[in-house]
């Protein structure tokens, strides 16, 4: 059994997330490779594998079923685009890839390196869902059903940035520490929360959450 493996099996069944031994794989790969550029080019703070295991890949498994629970009740069971902001090494993005392969999944970052990580990870894991933008955000206008992110930014700003890029119906996916009372309190009018889902991550003694947004019917 690999480094890690056990850990990692160990998280999926306690987020009842059934993956098949190929992905299994890709994921321990993909965490490997973070490891090789971080030693280059710094793309995350986490260099322990074991932290890495529970505070990066671990913490963004946990996002895949309840993603998959709305793609399913929006009726985007197939063919559903996500962007992932600020996506950095690519958490949460590049593990949805990996999870979820019939989800065209964007990563964008203004951080060059980290968009080219990105497209490494893409080829390397072969991954054909998956692709790597160096963009800002606020210059995307292709639309995506479903835009999510990881401590990117204040809600308000992640939703007034990202706004040209949201398909009609679309809805925004904030993955946050604390329930974000007062992110939630300072959104635009035309944005309205819809769900805040609590996140249990294995391994992670932390608060963690969704928060699902969209734009108002009205608006």
């Amino acid at each position: 059994m690999r480094a890690g493996e056990q850990d990692l099996r160990a998280g999926l069944k306690a987020l009842q997330l059934d993956l098949g031994d190929a992905q299994v794989g890709q994921l321990l790969d993909y965490q490997d490779l973070i490891g090789k550029w971080t030693k280059v080019y710094n793309l995350t703070a986490v260099r322990d594998p074991a932290e890495m295991m529970t505070h990066h890949l671990l913490d963004s498994l946990a996002a895949v079923l309840p993603l998959r629970r709305h793609l399913q009740k929006a009726g985007l069971a197939q063919g559903a685009r996500l962007l992932d902001v600020g996506s950095g090494a690519g958490l949460p993005g590049v593990v949805i890839a990996i999870c979820c392969p019939e989800v065209a999944v964007t990563c964008v970052d203004t951080v060059a390196k980290k968009a080219a990580f990105i497209k490494q990870a893409a080829l390397a894991l072969k991954l054909p869902n998956l692709s790597g933008l160096h963009a800002r955000v606020e210059t995307i206008t292709t639309p995506f059903e479903v835009i999510c992110s990881r401590a990117f930014a204040s809600l308000a700003d992640f939703t007034n940035w990202s706004v040209n890029a949201l398909a009609p119906q679309g809805a925004w996916m904030a993955m946050k520490g604390k329930h974000p009372a007062d992110e939630i309190a300072a959104l635009p009018a035309k944005a309205e929360v819809f769900h805040v889902e609590q996140l249990q991550v294995p391994g992670l003694n932390a608060e963690r959450c969704i928060v699902w947004i969209r734009v108002k019917a009205d608006a």
